[in-house]
């Protein structure tokens, strides 16, 4: 695991202390080993730098960038091939190649060489990766599959930046920093800002799945793709009962599994105590002799606290486990470092205790496990009936009769309602339905139930247009009037919340104390095959994860699995009325987002003294609030 960051300047203005300010911001992503190549060639100065964390072959012969014998094809590398020990004997006994290292990137260069960008659909792993091939006179970026490697990029008056984190563009001279103001607007619906956007003018995340292809003489950029998850949601279903497909996804867990414990360095799993990470964690202990390192992170409220559960799995299963409870003070501690962390606006509050659980691990070993997917995979949120009943309610209501909703609900007084009776977000529900019943298509619930400041909000907190702009929300508009609409839901995440919030978190949080984080779950042929199932293995009317839960008790006695989800959350709203009160005291000070220019103060004030004064709003859009002020603070 590793950060990369470099450039292409047509101006032949960057030099080599540029890369290596580039390269270095992300020490904390690298801090074993260090490269940095300066290449001149006709008409463009290329940069490529990389910072490394050693889990493969600790020697420095996977030293980066990396080159091919002809010295005509150079790379740099973030990320795990975890078949690359089954792609190398091919290269050996097909083409006679020879490897001076064990490492991974000697693999994925020569398999380039070999197969050029077809060589990615052998790969099995999580990865980012930028290749110069002097010989086709191209400079090519890729991304994994899921996206769980981050690759942003900026390409703006002949100059195109690449890195593993937006705070290596703060080091080139040739990037502007202006807020891109559609993408905050979407900050502020889903509470992070969906790929390819960011929070920037000209500054792109790569897609999962895709990679983009420079052409050095034509100075043309073009992106292809290479994988996409909805393709196996269209398939055909599979005709098996439940029964054998559980036996075959076993199978595919052992071996993927599997996959994610090959290391030189010591390895442990995050356990919340949930159906997903203990069935990871069941799997693998149950397939190695040694005591399998776990951790958790738990809470003084009982309501958000998983530790307990996590406790008992761990004893059950022999594991060598380790918990920490999280307090105010620990938070109190964090808060400061999200803006540095995490370099673009992100309002999952969950990150706090993913930071702590990663500083946790980080003592013991140098890669963890995690089990981010089995929600997305197997239906576990429940927003997935609550927007299906929603959709079959709406459906067949008339049309007249949704249009006089909409206008009596515009005279309803829910402030005062919600005041009088303590009921917690009412307002914004009901915006919620209103918007849900102009809706045409499961998507547009998905992406409606996601958000947590709705359109009429945004309205009134923002003092420039509202401009949509255009995600992958809109990619798959259509995907329930092709398969049935669990399915379709789950291939929406998939490709939304999953890589752009999920994985943006589990990945800054682990990497900012240099600790590689792994995803068993989210192995490619997992989904290939999970999503060729129908939808009543995942979910039926009455409960959900059913296929996983026919493996996990194979292992664990369902007494110790069996109980309400709580989800990996944080106790916010307590903790913002009380020790951390002062934060949006100072970070939503009226003077200061007055001279900002960007909010309706007296909005964002109101909302934030009606929480104070005890009212039963929705803390979680002041933690946006908040998040995005502490980041315009460090970053503008």
């Amino acid at each position: 695991m590793c950060g990369i960051a470099g450039f292409c300047d047509f101006s032949y203005q960057s030099d080599h202390l540029i890369l290596k300010k580039m390269t270095n911001v992300l020490a904390h992503r690298g801090p074993d080993d260090k490269g940095y190549e300066l290449y001149k060639l006709k008409n463009s100065s290329i940069g490529l730098g990389h910072r490394r964390l050693s889990i493969l072959d600790l020697s420095h012969l996977g030293r980066q960038p990396m080159h091919t014998p002809d010295n005509k094809c150079h790379i740099i590398y973030n990320g795990e091939i975890y078949n690359f020990i089954e792609i190398q004997k091919n290269l050996v006994q097909d083409y006679g190649l020879t490897f001076k290292s064990q490492s991974d990137t000697e693999v994925i260069l020569k398999a380039y060489a070999c197969w050029g960008m077809d060589a990615v659909k052998k790969f099995r792993g999580m990865f980012a990766f930028v290749i110069l091939d002097e010989i086709r006179n191209k400079l090519i970026l890729c991304r994994d599959r899921t996206g769980i490697k981050p690759l942003y990029y900026y390409w703006h008056n002949d100059c195109l930046l690449f890195s593993s984190e937006l705070k290596s563009f703060h080091k080139h001279p040739k990037f502007s920093k202006i807020i891109h103001k559609n993408g905050l607007n979407s900050f502020f619906k889903w509470g992070y800002i969906p790929a390819p956007h960011t929070i920037f003018e000209h500054t792109y995340k790569l897609l999962p799945g895709h990679y983009l292809e420079l052409d050095l003489e034509k100075r043309s950029l073009k992106q292809i793709k290479y994988w996409d998850a909805i393709d196996s949601y269209l398939l055909p279903k599979l005709d098996i009962s439940i029964d054998d497909a559980a036996t075959e996804l076993e199978k595919i867990f052992i071996k993927s599994f599997g996959y994610r414990m090959i290391s030189d360095v010591p390895v442990g799993i995050f356990l919340s105590g949930g159906y997903d990470s203990a069935t990871v964690a069941a799997i693998l202990q149950k397939h190695h002799s040694k005591n399998i390192k776990t951790f958790t992170i738990g809470f003084d409220e009982n309501e958000f606290n998983e530790a307990p559960h996590a406790n008992k799995i761990a004893r059950y299963l022999g594991c060598d486990h380790t918990q920490y409870i999280c307090s105010p003070k620990d938070a109190l501690e964090i808060i400061p470092t999200l803006p540095e962390i995490f370099d673009e606006p992100f309002g999952d509050s969950s990150a706090i205790p993913t930071i702590l659980v990663s500083r946790m691990a980080r003592k013991d070993v140098t890669v963890a496990l995690s089990a981010d997917g089995g929600d997305e995979l197997f239906a576990g949120y429940t927003k997935y009936m609550t927007a299906l009943k929603m959709w079959n309610i709406i459906q067949k209501l008339p049309k007249t009769i949704q249009k006089n909703i909409v206008k009596g609900m515009d005279y309803i007084p829910f402030d005062k309602i919600q005041s009088l009776f303590s009921l917690y977000n009412l307002k914004t529900r009901s915006q919620k339905i209103q918007q849900m019943l102009y809706a045409n298509q499961i998507v547009d619930f998905m992406n409606i139930s996601s958000q947590l400041f709705t359109e009429n909000d945004i309205k009134q907190l923002l003092l420039f247009e509202n401009k949509p702009i255009p995600t992958a929300f809109d990619d798959v508009r259509n995907i329930s009037q092709r398969t049935d609409l669990i399915n379709a839901m789950l291939g929406i995440d998939y490709q939304t919340y999953l890589p752009d919030d999920i994985l943006v978190k589990v990945d800054r949080a682990t990497m900012s104390v240099a600790l590689e984080g792994r995803d068993p779950l989210l192995d490619h042929k997992i989904l290939e095959f999970v999503a060729q199932l129908p939808s009543h293995f995942k979910h039926n009317n009455i409960d959900s994860k059913l296929l996983l839960k026919k493996i996990a008790h194979k292992y664990i006695p369902e007494n110790l699995l069996a109980r309400p989800k709580k989800g990996f959350s944080v106790p916010i709203h307590r903790w913002f009325r009380k020790e951390l009160k002062s934060y949006f005291l100072h970070f939503l000070d009226q003077d200061r987002l007055k001279k900002q220019g960007l909010f309706n103060d007296k909005f964002v004030i109101a909302l934030r003294d009606r929480y104070l004064a005890g009212n039963p709003e929705n803390v979680g859009k002041l933690w946006q609030l908040l998040m995005f002020q502490m980041w315009m603070s460090r970053w503008l």
